[in-house]
């Protein structure tokens, strides 16, 4: 439990085929793009990016189990167990388990706009049905709730809370979180515009949606701000992808603009599932002026 998460995790795009059903061909091809080709330190399946929300239960178990088969122990696999009920949220997060996921990525549940009192009994739920390291999301933006640092010092008490994936774009959150958590609670970077600025903070992962379209460029980075130390060289490449990762987050088409990307780079992942749609003419064009500067190429 007490292992440390180290570099950056991949949230995997969930792949459809053309009549937009589950295509485990694809998302596997994808997976190992991402491991063996983008040399990323994990993989969050079944995650935001991964269109959790738009999946049956079977198809959720389906991704996630062949996501855990094809990375087959290289990197560890952190599977996105998200619901709004606790109850069907611990389900999801034992399934997981029972699979041989290496933990889970829960985000607060949705819609709810819960007290600090309701998510502390969530979470602390949560964390008493499973063994597996908990990467809590606080996503307020999209959650509707924000879990506060006083609430997670609460819950540092229970092992299975291993970090929080931050997400609010709050950089105080960070040293907030650190001192009033100590070496309890890792916090992990989840603003894709602030990577840089929570590795110079001592932040040591990044759950990144940009990795499925700039995996190498994320990890390269990484590596030289939080391994070597290289911040002139970290920044450099920073200030080449800021553009494309500025248009994820500021848009919030994350799966759109992902699915579109790999699309774009030849390496389709079918297009994203109703009510969402691809980008429109005017995005997918900046779209591609991004991607041909973060690759120096033209695509």
């Amino acid at each position: 439990m007490n292992k440390k998460i180290l570099g950056v995790y991949a949230v995997a795009c969930t792949a459809f085929d053309k009549e937009g059903n589950f295509d485990e061909a694809a998302y596997r091809r994808h997976i190992r793009y991402l491991v063996d080709t983008c040399k990323v330190y994990g993989i969050v399946p079944a995650g935001s990016t991964g269109e959790f929300a738009f999946l049956t239960r079977e198809e959720r178990s389906r991704v996630v189990q062949a996501a855990i088969d094809e990375v087959a122990k290289k990197v560890p696999v952190f599977a996105g167990s998200a619901a709004c009920a606790t109850s069907e949220t611990i389900s999801y997060c034992q399934m997981a388990e029972k699979m041989g996921a290496d933990g889970v990525m829960v985000v607060s549940p949705y819609y709810g706009h819960l007290s600090q009192e309701e998510l502390y009994q969530h979470f602390a739920s949560v964390a008493q049905n499973i063994d597996l390291p908990i990467i809590l999301y606080n996503n307020p933006g999209a959650a509707g709730s924000d879990v506060l640092p006083a609430t997670l010092a609460r819950l540092a008490k229970f092992e299975q809370i291993a970090a929080v994936k931050e997400s609010t774009g709050i950089m105080q959150r960070v040293t907030d979180i650190m001192r009033m958590c100590g070496n309890q609670v890792q916090v992990l970077c989840g603003c894709d515009t602030l990577p840089l600025e929570m590795f110079a903070m001592g932040v040591e992962a990044w759950v990144a949606a940009p990795a499925n379209v700039i995996g190498k460029q994320c990890v390269e980075m990484y590596q030289q701000a939080v391994v070597k130390k290289d911040y002139v060289k970290a920044r450099e490449l920073y200030y080449e992808i800021l553009p494309l990762m500025d248009l994820f987050e500021t848009t919030g088409q994350y799966v759109q603009l992902a699915k579109a990307a790999l699309e774009i780079m030849g390496m389709p992942v079918g297009k994203p599932r109703p009510p969402l749609l691809p980008p429109g003419t005017d995005l997918l064009k900046t779209l591609k002026e991004q991607l041909e500067l973060a690759y120096h190429q033209k695509f």
